[in-house]
């Protein structure tokens, strides 16, 4: 286990005692807690002060009530087909796929277990003794039951009382694991005063504490008088390893709090530095102090937040795109006007009417991805394909000999889009509807797609070849880095069918900047068929025309962000956006 050094360690160690001259009996609510140093010396005895549960969040449980009618609202139409007006990587879209695809079984609920009922009142110890009695079939209660009050936010009250029948059993020491345990419930129901006696027994008692510790700390101490402390303890996990960006965005969210601007600037680069992806709330938080500030410096700051999300693909939520949206309308004299609103299919904004930035490629930026694709995945040993150098140069020569493709088709992939048809006779009929338009087609395939079998039939394979050029690979090899290769050679025009969303292959490219550019290629290249039935029309979902970015023109922002109840996958993009102008 990873540890850390204290800085400051006394040198009379503390442990954890009951207050012998306090009984508490079933029918009270509160006892007391001190620290006593092993002398018995009277003046350093340090006394937990106890208070009342805080109410249950009734704001919170409404919204998950809202949340639950939303999910069964969505159930009811879980049946219906993908609308044709988004696109394969639209926020929700995998959701409604894999509805569709999902055939409803009733099952039988299983049995509901006993469940353990925790106590919701401070026990003595004699009720204690009584409770651990009636589970000694666990192998350690105490840890067993103070993780379960820890899943259920349980009062700080009964945790007290649970400790301090622990202490003694133990001559007055209360182990690490239920301290940390404890400390959790004082940070959850924002207890201060308990966090810093914690932060008081473990400086005392230990050297080293592993990162949870230190995480707990750090969040219950931001809100306290003492919280500079906090940037103490971010310094001694400095000494052994990188704070995560949860210890930067607490100490960052103290800084602000109280009102130490400089500071959290200054975590926020060092956060930079170390690499580290800020946490959006993070963020948020400087968008929230910056309110009605006149502070060109600090505006400056923001809108370098705005282009950190755009240079790294990020999207703000709901809650923070109301934030920036709110810092832009505050900032006095600019007279910045917002409004959430949705982007057409011609890319226009339907708050404002400007154009969004184009989903393809300039020339530069296409000649830079197809070099490193070729390097980093076709050539560079891309760990996810399995091919052999030889039949990727018989491919490589095979494209050489044909004209640009227009469409390449993993073959394989779309052949089985209608599970209950035959593969061969879904391949054939959508290469004959494609070839009817005159596009140059290239079908890649593996070798058992030519045998005669029931799922393949050689005539309508006869048919499939005579309409489009075909490569068939070895049965081991994986068509991707073949698909990859032919659409890349072919052009810029040149689009691919597969349902296959190339997260592996996304992954082999070894920076962010060509990781972008790939899912950017990707998303105006990849068409996906949307048809229900086998041997209708074909017809794909559509390729959005804009990139789905913040963008700025100087007088205008443009800020897609997710919203707070649609699930949207890491390879989705958002489609709801905030439109900023400046009023002239």
């Amino acid at each position: 286990m990873m540890t850390f050094c204290f800085t400051g360690i006394r040198s009379l160690p503390k442990l954890w005692k009951s207050n012998p001259y306090l009984s508490v009996g079933p029918g009270h609510s509160y006892f007391s807690l001190f620290l006593k140093d092993c002398c018995g010396i009277r003046n350093q005895q340090k006394w937990f002060s106890l208070k009342a549960v805080s109410p249950q969040n009734t704001k919170a449980v409404n919204l998950l009530i809202a949340k639950a009618r939303y999910l069964r609202k969505g159930d009811e139409g879980s049946n219906k087909q993908v609308s044709s007006d988004s696109h394969l990587f639209a926020a929700g879209a995998a959701k409604k796929r894999s509805q569709m695809n999902t055939h409803r079984e009733d099952h039988a609920l299983p049995p509901v277990r006993n469940t353990i009922q925790l106590p919701t009142r401070p026990l003595n110890s004699e009720e204690w003794d009584k409770f651990k009695e009636d589970f000694k079939g666990k192998a350690n209660f105490e840890s067993w039951i103070i993780s379960q009050m820890a899943d259920c936010h349980s009062s700080i009250d009964v945790a007290k009382s649970l400790l301090a029948w622990v202490a003694a059993k133990n001559n007055g020491i209360v182990g690490y694991d239920l301290l940390v345990k404890y400390l959790y419930l004082c940070v959850f129901h924002k207890h201060i005063s308990e966090v810093i006696d914690v932060y008081e027994i473990m400086k005392a008692r230990y050297k080293r504490l592993e990162p949870g510790g230190y995480t707990l700390l750090i969040q219950g101490l931001i809100h306290s008088d003492r919280w500079k402390e906090a940037l103490l303890l971010l310094e001694d996990i400095k000494k052994v390893m990188i704070p995560s960006k949860k210890n930067y965005n607490d100490c960052i969210e103290g800084a602000l709090l109280h009102q130490d601007v400089n500071l959290a600037w200054n975590l926020y680069q060092e956060l930079l530095g170390h690499n580290l992806i800020p946490m959006l709330k993070t963020l948020k938080a400087f968008f929230d102090f910056g309110k009605n500030i006149k502070d060109d410096q600090y505006s400056n700051k923001l809108l370098d937040i705005l282009l950190y999300l755009r240079n790294n693909h990020l999207y703000p939520g709901e809650s923070f795109a109301h934030s920036i949206k709110t810092w832009f309308e505050s900032v006095p004299g600019e007279q910045w006007k917002g409004q959430f609103t949705t982007i057409q299919e011609s890319g226009q904004c339907s708050g404002c009417g400007k154009t969004i930035e184009s989903i393809h490629l300039s020339p530069e930026e296409y000649e830079f991805l197809k070099e490193k694709i070729m390097r980093d995945v076709i050539d560079g040993g891309d760990q996810y394909k399995k091919t052999t150098p030889q039949e990727l140069e018989r491919f490589q020569n095979f494209v050489k000999c044909c004209p640009p493709f227009d469409i390449v088709i993993d073959g394989l992939n779309v052949a089985k889009t209608f599970p209950k048809a035959r593969e061969s006779q879904v391949l054939l009929h959508v290469v004959s509807q494609l070839a009817k338009q005159n596009l140059q087609l290239l079908v890649l395939g593996r070798k058992h797609m030519l045998t005669q079998h029931s799922r393949w039939r050689k005539d309508e394979m006869k048919k499939v070849q005579k309409q489009a050029s075909c490569f068939f690979a070895d049965n081991i090899s994986a068509d991707d880095p073949f698909l990859l290769y032919a659409t890349l050679h072919s052009g810029n025009h040149c689009k691919f069918i597969t349902k296959d969303l190339m997260r592996d292959h996304k992954a082999c490219l070894h920076d962010a900047k060509t990781q972008r550019l790939f899912f950017k290629w990707q998303q105006g290249h990849q068409l996906a068929i949307i048809n229900r039935l086998p041997g209708s029309k074909i017809t794909f979902q559509r390729i959005p025309s804009y990139d789905t970015v913040v963008q700025t023109t100087g007088d205008s922002w443009h800020i897609p962000y997710d919203e707070d109840l649609l699930e949207r996958y890491s390879y989705e993009v958002p489609t709801k956006w905030l439109c900023l102008h400046r009023k002239t």
